[in-house]
């Protein structure tokens, strides 16, 4: 295909990581970065040997992409105004942080007849599209995602931050909404809640048990899904993923599944820009990053619920 003339708006860590990948594709041509802080700007741009702009305004007609790797909160303003543009966007994750904010973002693609991608990356990883092969009949999760504390990110919730991952790959592998939210989470480090655990239940029957934190001691990525006479264990970190299978005779065999690693974030890409070729969907449209966003925020709503009723009980105790 021809080269998509490409430029990311966000020289922070993800918008460098996006700039480090698309320099090195064979399928596009990195333009150029935008940045609210010059200096910054200047500086990816030099590592990067692209051209910076000062305006989201100065990219109309000089590309035909953009990357969007903005704080959460300025999504939907940089998003539709590069869509209202004519530009197909990648928006990382989560899609904004309201549900109004998404369906905006959603509405301005279609309504301009643009590609809207949504950076969920964990679903371009080799060790998923080896589970998703043998996935038949999801009947119960258990997830954790754990990370050692940062400061990036704390303008959003762990649910947003981290378990939105999770809750697009469970909710696309269940093929359902969740009927049931039940979510327990505390603050710690931050101003925002810090760990939350949920437990989603499915219409006929599967569950889904979920576990995200921000200030662990270890980094940990791993899901386990039980389907009959068989439990797959994925370790998202190594790319690996292992099936272990009951026989009739009550055999267990155990066989790791075929993985050929790769780094998430370059097939994140380059399915982004083969959607932008071919003006097919996206893998993660801006659909389904408004569907994991509109759980993730009931999720918080059930968070602060539980929360009120602990509250209320140290209360009566005290």
């Amino acid at each position: 295909m021809d080269k998509i003339r490409v430029a990311v708006v966000g020289a922070g860590v993800f918008g460098r990581h996006h700039l480090r990948v698309l320099s090195q594709s064979l399928n596009a041509t990195l333009v150029g970065v935008v940045d609210a802080d010059p200096e910054r700007a200047a500086m990816a741009a030099a590592e990067h040997n692209c051209l910076t702009f000062a305006t989201l305004g100065e990219l109309k007609g000089n590309i035909d992409a953009a990357v969007v790797a903005v704080p959460t909160s300025q999504h939907a303003e940089v998003g539709c105004e590069l869509l209202e543009s004519g530009i197909d966007v990648l928006v990382e994750k989560p899609i904004a942080p309201n549900l109004a904010s998404a369906r905006r973002l959603v509405d301005t693609a279609a309504k301009h007849q643009r590609i809207l991608q949504v950076g969920h990356l964990e679903r371009f990883n080799p060790a998923l599209a080896a589970l998703k092969k043998i996935t038949s009949v999801p009947l119960f999760f258990e997830i954790h995602r754990l990370s050692l504390f940062s400061p990036r990110s704390l303008d959003v919730d762990v649910v947003l931050d981290l378990m939105i991952h999770d809750l697009d790959i469970v909710l696309d592998l269940a093929g359902a909404m969740p009927e049931e939210i039940r979510a327990a989470g505390i603050t710690i480090l931050s101003d925002k809640v810090d760990i939350a655990n949920v437990r989603l239940a499915f219409p006929g029957g599967c569950i889904a048990n979920l576990t995200a934190s921000r200030v662990s001691t270890e980094r940990v990525r791993k899901l386990r899904l039980f389907q009959p006479h068989q439990y797959i264990s994925l370790d998202y970190q190594k790319q690996d993923a292992v099936a272990f299978t009951v026989s009739g005779s009550q055999q267990i065999g155990f066989q790791p599944l075929p993985v050929t690693k790769e780094e998430p974030l370059r097939l994140e890409v380059e399915a982004f820009l083969e959607a932008v070729a071919s003006r097919s969907r996206p893998l993660v449209s801006g659909e389904e990053g408004l569907r994991a966003l509109e759980i993730a925020l009931a999720i918080l709503d059930k968070i602060e619920e539980h929360a009120k009723l602990v509250t209320q009980r140290l209360q009566l105790l005290s």
